[in-house]
């Protein structure tokens, strides 16, 4: 997929707030938040836990909505568009990375990259090929046939990179990808994250609680108690 134009921001975030209800009434998640993404740019959200970190994430890719303001991503205001339009975007444009890996069960590692291509509607053989190949890249291609349950916590962190990558999105959004595994693991998975966002030349959005990956961000912002610091 060729990459938006870079005089586009890769993400426009303007007024930006979430509210909920709760038993006390009403909880303030994230109040006014404004910042740009430029096409290309690596960006690192950090703060203390329950910071609102993850909910902007969350609206960042259409999987929430907002109480005020707006999200462009790519020039597209995201909350114009109705619940379908918003997959449609995340389907051509993003790519996704969670802490708890969301892989499913019942396929293998090369079923589950596979499925963002066939969802695309990729041809099964070419999906085949090219999920086998981004495989292959993250160091997983003696581990196509395995199921979750068989591969280590590492293992499947690839395996969810392989899927984030196969479809060579313009923008990945990554929620605390080291959280589940150990400093040595999490270290090489982060290096393998950079190194193929660096390969496409994407924008990468991610949430960490660990100083030293947001260092390795060109920018880095600092949530707290809902508001940009």
């Amino acid at each position: 997929m060729p990459l938006p134009s870079s005089e586009i921001p890769a993400i426009e975030v303007s007024h930006l707030s979430k509210r909920v209800a709760d038993a006390t009434g009403e909880l303030s998640i994230l109040q006014d938040v404004n910042f740009t993404v430029p096409a290309g740019a690596t960006l690192a959200l950090v703060g203390a836990s329950g910071s609102g970190k993850s909910t902007l994430l969350g609206l960042l890719a259409g999987l929430d909505t907002p109480s005020e303001g707006t999200v462009k991503i790519h020039g597209v205001d995201l909350y114009a568009l109705d619940e379908d339009g918003r997959a449609g975007l995340r389907k051509k444009e993003l790519g996704f990375v969670f802490q708890s890996f969301q892989l499913l069960s019942h396929l293998t590692a090369l079923e589950n990259v596979m499925l963002p291509l066939e969802l695309r509607g990729e041809s099964g053989a070419k999906a085949r090929d090219a999920a086998a190949a981004m495989l292959e890249r993250v160091g997983l291609a003696s581990r196509l046939r395995h199921y979750p349950k068989f591969l280590s916590g590492g293992e499947q962190q690839r395996v969810a990179l392989a899927r984030a990558f196969v479809t060579e999105p313009p923008l990945l959004l990554a929620d605390e990808p080291t959280g589940s595994l150990d400093a040595t693991t999490g270290e090489a998975v982060i290096r393998l994250m950079f190194a193929l966002n660096q390969e496409r030349g994407s924008t990468l959005v991610l949430v960490t609680h660990d100083p030293a990956i947001a260092a390795q961000c060109e920018r880095i912002i600092t949530i707290t108690a809902g508001r940009l610091v």
